[in-house]
């Protein structure tokens, strides 16, 4: 009997030992399947990670169309050559830095004049364009005075977005209404896309409808304008449609012009007219550009106002005697920007609905 027992207990025994080894290897393979999720969960993490990390450390990009159709061109670039009279004062005030700029033909209170890190390509009749080249720019903002040198631009910096900005509001093609301010939206936008600065460029465009609304609003659709330039004491005609600044803004506001010259162009100091002839055609109104303002550093200039207000002939017309005279922002010449361009249409309707 007690033999019979002890190899009872002996079996009983050896089941519980085998239950054991069994539950101890069901652990261990449960610790290794778990190990090994996790193994896998860590890979899978970092190669996310890494995938990360290779994205954010290549440069993103964003395609524009400028003047010559679509260019790929990088976000924030950290080396940008600006000369587009137009962008100066956006780029300005959206803190983007540049290191080389034509100082010689840019608002004397710009704050890249004063900048001594911006370098200066001097002018647009004898740019420095060497040093264009050595800046080894990612960008370059081609327009308006600097268009004519796209292509040799192009050629010097091959490594460079370089994009075109410059609209057509000489009437040769289009419409010049038109192409202004769908130009000035086009580089708006693009700007802000470049330098992430969409909220914005769509408050500068927001603001530049609303002028422009307000204004067709206050002009009375029959009064009669004439638009001059004053340059060194002399009064140019800018002609409705083609003349500088004024021209594109008959088209757009439908003002009557009191007077319109055949052939006339889009001359920077504006066509040669006698004042007797703006004396005869006796505007309601005349918008005066002030050249010298913008450009000289003369003291002994004559500001347009006192030109204007000089002028005999001019005495008895309608403009005059009533008051009726609007002069552009004094940098306009030169800062030909969007918000320039805002600010002279916001006084223009300031001035028309006085009347």
């Amino acid at each position: 009997m007690n033999k019979f027992k002890f190899s009872k207990f002996m079996v009983i025994g050896l089941a519980a030992f085998s239950l054991a080894l069994s539950a101890c290897s069901n652990t261990t393979d449960e610790a290794a399947t778990s190990n090994a999720a996790s193994s896998a969960a860590a890979a899978t993490t970092t190669d996310t990670a890494d995938s990360a990390t290779n994205a954010a450390s290549t440069p993103a990009t964003v395609e524009i169309t400028d003047a010559h159709g679509t260019v790929t061109v990088p976000v924030n670039p950290t080396k940008v050559v600006a000369l587009d009279n137009r962008t100066f004062e956006t780029l300005s005030d959206w803190g983007v830095k540049l290191v080389a700029a034509p100082k010689d033909v840019m608002p004397p209170d710009s704050p890249y004049v004063s900048d001594d890190s911006v370098q200066n390509i001097g002018n647009h009749r004898e740019p420095n364009l060497e040093i264009l080249a050595a800046a080894d720019p990612d960008l370059v903002i081609v327009g308006q005075r600097f268009t004519s040198y796209y292509d040799e631009i192009k050629k010097l910096v091959p490594n460079a977005a370089v994009i075109d900005f410059e609209l057509d509001v000489s009437g040769e093609e289009g419409s010049p209404g038109e192409n202004l301010i769908a130009g000035f939206k086009n580089a708006t936008t693009n700007l802000g896309e470049i330098f992430e600065k969409q909220t914005e460029a769509d408050q500068l465009i927001a603001d530049f409808d609303k002028a422009i609304e307000e204004a067709k609003a206050a002009y009375n659709g029959t009064d009669t304008v004439m638009s001059v330039i004053v340059s060194g004491g002399d009064i140019g005609f800018s002609a409705p449609h083609s003349g500088r600044v004024w021209g594109p803004l008959y088209e757009i506001f439908g003002w009557v012009p009191s007077l319109e010259v055949q052939n006339s162009s889009t001359d920077h100091q504006g066509d040669d007219i006698s004042v007797e002839a703006i004396a005869q055609s006796n505007p309601d109104w005349i918008f005066v550009l002030d050249r010298d303002a913008a450009i000289s550093s003369d003291e002994k200039a004559v500001p347009a106002q006192d030109v204007i207000d000089n002028a005999p002939a001019l005495q008895n017309t309608k403009a005059v005697t009533k008051g009726q005279i609007v002069y552009a922002p004094n940098d306009t010449y030169t800062n030909e920007s969007i918000e320039t361009f805002t600010e002279l249409i916001n006084n223009l309707t300031q001035a028309l609905s006085k009347q």
